[in-house]
């Protein structure tokens, strides 16, 4: 149940991404740990399976990320691969095309002329544009107010943005805004640091990522928690 906030503008998109997942599953945090097969490429890497939760390319300035979402997907679990390949993938510029057999995705992608979200539900993959100005994606769709924390935050980020447009320590007053919503219980719905496991879900905010992908290039910063499901 992770959770993205991205600003998009002609030619630069700016980015918040906060991980959740098992703290009991190993992880490693942002590196190049994939030279054989997408050199260059630095990213979140899923020890398990091998894939990336978000990577990027400083060179070709493509970013992926990877949000769950339900599905209808009816096969046995051997059947189905890992949804962190699709994001090294992505970021080498081969997108998913149906069928994609993993469970459901929001599949983000970033470069400084266009974002889209890729989403996957087991049945049919659509595409949905990421117009300019600011969004928030969960385990739904894009600015869907139906889920709690969208509705609850998204204004907020969309003010912070325009008063940070032209800042460039704009990646601090987003994580501020991020630890504003940290007044919230982590197990309220409306949390963005989140403790998922009232919900049924093994999992809670790790890390947080800010991310800028522009004309001069892609950069990535990550911060992990020192606890999860907290605040430092």
């Amino acid at each position: 149940m992770c959770t993205v906030v991205i600003d998009v503008e002609p030619g630069q998109a700016r980015l918040l991404a906060v991980r959740d997942e098992d703290p009991q599953r190993d992880w490693d945090d942002l590196g190049t740990w994939w030279p054989e097969h997408y050199p260059g490429v630095i990213g979140i890497r899923d020890r398990r399976a091998g894939g990336a939760w978000l990577a990027f390319d400083p060179t070709t300035r493509r970013l992926a990320v990877l949000l769950n979402r339900a599905d209808l997907v009816d096969l046995p679990e051997s059947d189905l691969r890992s949804r962190g390949g699709l994001v090294l993938e992505s970021v080498a510029g081969r997108s998913p095309a149906a069928p994609v057999r993993t469970h459901g995705f929001n599949l983000l992608e970033v470069t400084p002329e266009h974002s889209r979200v890729l989403t996957w539900d087991g049945a049919a993959l659509r595409e949905t544009p990421v117009a300019p100005g600011v969004h928030m994606i969960a385990h739904d769709d894009l600015d869907d107010e139906a889920t709690a924390r969208i509705s609850a935050w998204l204004p907020r980020f969309r003010a912070e943005a325009r008063q940070t447009a032209d800042a460039t320590d704009w990646a601090s007053h987003w994580a501020g805004l991020l630890a504003d919503t940290t007044t919230l219980d982590p197990t309220d719905d409306r949390a963005i640091v989140r403790d998922n496991r009232v919900h049924g879900y093994p999992t809670l905010s790790l890390l947080y990522c800010t991310a800028e992908i522009g004309a001069g290039g892609a950069a990535v910063d990550s911060h992990v928690l020192p606890t999860p499901g907290h605040w430092h």
